[in-house]
């Protein structure tokens, strides 16, 4: 009797992110994974995991500097999956601006990454999100658990919409931190969570499980 091959997930090291936890918690969740910034292995790779820590401009530039935005492009162009996470989520959008300066990013989604708009920042802490029903992203989790936040810049707006029927329209998870703000994205190859799903606990590693088992 046959068994289910076991995923390749390469964590993309382009001097941006947890790298390290981000390799356990996928681990834990069953797959093989690599940590590297080799374009072969990223290419073809089941899935591609896009961390980031710190400025967006910064992610940028250190994405940039080794063809990590080329290699998220062509694998989004052939459908293969990529799971952006943080300040990894955030480049996806067309632009981010911190201390009054915009920076472009990979503009795979229409948006920008602005300031909190909060009492206290950076959300930094535990908090719930709202998913869309029917989300593959978040089966199996209740709508009172909490994820593990930490950042001072979200998208407070959703634009991008699908007119095709053929299309499966994007699903998009929400929280709040004194405005909502997109907390995850469902977009066919495209995932992202603006949340620390390695740093999630039991949560977090059921949300890899749910993404690796869609690879």
């Amino acid at each position: 009797m046959s068994t289910a091959r076991t995923k390749k997930v390469v964590v993309f090291d382009y001097g941006f992110g947890n790298i390290r936890s981000a390799e356990r918690a996928l681990a834990r969740a069953g797959a093989d994974v690599e940590i590297t910034r080799d374009y072969d292995t990223a290419m073809n790779a089941d899935g591609l995991l896009v961390p980031g820590v710190g400025a967006f401009a910064a992610c940028m530039k250190g994405l940039k500097e080794v063809r990590g935005d080329w290699i998220v492009d062509r694998r989004l162009a052939g459908g293969r999956p990529v799971l952006g996470i943080c300040v990894g989520m955030q480049i996806l959008f067309a632009r981010g601006i911190e201390h009054g300066v915009a920076a472009e990013g990979l503009d795979e989604w229409p948006g920008t990454v602005s300031p909190l708009e909060a009492d206290v920042v950076p959300h930094m802490g535990w908090n719930t999100v709202d998913a869309p029903a029917g989300s593959r992203l978040f089966a199996g989790l209740d709508a009172d658990t909490r994820y593990y936040f930490v950042h001072s810049y979200a998208v407070h707006d959703w634009s991008l919409q699908t007119h095709n029927p053929l299309i499966a329209a994007p699903q998009v998870t929400w929280s709040t931190h004194g405005k909502p703000f997109v907390a995850a994205v469902e977009n066919g190859a495209l995932w992202a969570t603006q949340f620390h799903p390695e740093k999630s606990g039991d949560a977090g590693a059921q949300l890899l499980t749910n993404w690796i088992g869609t690879l």
